[in-house]
């Protein structure tokens, strides 16, 4: 309570909308380090973004498979914009060199970003999938469950390769029937689809704007992993990574796995 206007803080229309007052008491760090607060809130701020960003995907895939093809460009847009949000992030981090990391690094114990379970749905929305990749998160039950669902579920990408089956390209079915919960390999007869798709470029054409919506997003996408992979070479070079991963040598590996490979494969024939 304010004395001199008698307001009741947690009353404010601003703090019961967005909560900030919550949100300004999770910076709870590990280490007395001043530069641990800037690791660990931009750290948070990656995760909403996460969470913002699958919440537009699900969006999109909501449109999608209500055959609403318009409708699922606005909210793949804005995921692509989230993801230039959430790239710009790192920014924040640029000052970090191995010493400054080393001087909290080991109260972080076995925390690794491996264990983000919100970056987990995120890249299974987008169709990179590893079923192994949700042991970490056994310990938690309802967080496992909630990503074996994603796992099980289409991605963006199956949904977007069932639109144009809808729309008479010659699809197979095997790939529409597929298990889910297994990562899609590149199919020829999607990338002749999507190659046609592309070289229309008409402004009513909603199924080439639907392919430019994506590739923005998987572009951004690409980018998010490259920045990532950056700010561990700064901040730590090639050592083991606090999760117990081989830090560089698995982000590299992870590049490799492009997302929508048929739509950018499919622009060389065009």
């Amino acid at each position: 309570m304010d004395s001199t206007t008698g307001m009741t803080y947690e009353r404010v229309p601003y703090d019961r909308y967005v909560h900030a007052g919550t949100l300004h008491r999770l910076q709870q760090t590990a280490t007395d380090d001043p530069g641990e607060m800037s690791f660990l809130m931009i750290t948070q701020i990656m995760e909403l973004y996460f969470n913002l960003i699958d919440f537009e995907l699900r969006e999109a895939q909501r449109a999608l498979r209500g055959a609403e093809v318009w409708d699922s460009l606005a909210p793949l847009r804005r995921a692509a914009l989230h993801l230039e949000g959430l790239n710009a992030s790192w920014q924040g981090l640029r000052w970090m060199s191995p010493a400054d990391f080393n001087r909290f690094r080991a109260n972080l114990g076995d925390a690794s970003g491996m264990q983000s379970a919100m970056y987990r749905h995120l890249e299974f929305r987008l169709g990179l999938k590893t079923a192994s990749l949700t042991r970490p998160h056994r310990v938690n039950p309802e967080q496992h469950d909630a990503l074996q669902r994603t796992l099980a579920e289409p991605s963006v990408w199956d949904d977007a390769i069932a639109v144009l089956a809808r729309h008479g390209y010659a699809i197979p079915a095997t790939l529409l029937e597929r298990d889910h919960a297994v990562e899609h390999e590149p199919d020829p007869d999607v990338e002749a689809a999507w190659a046609d798709v592309l070289a229309d470029a008409g402004p009513d054409n909603h199924l080439h704007l639907l392919a430019e919506a994506l590739t923005e997003v998987a572009e951004q996408f690409a980018e998010w992993r490259y920045r990532h992979l950056s700010a561990v070479r700064r901040a730590m070079g090639a050592k083991s990574g606090t999760g117990g991963t081989n830090g560089i040598g698995w982000l590299e590996q992870s590049m490799n796995r492009v997302v929508f490979p048929e739509l950018w494969s499919a622009r060389t024939h065009v």
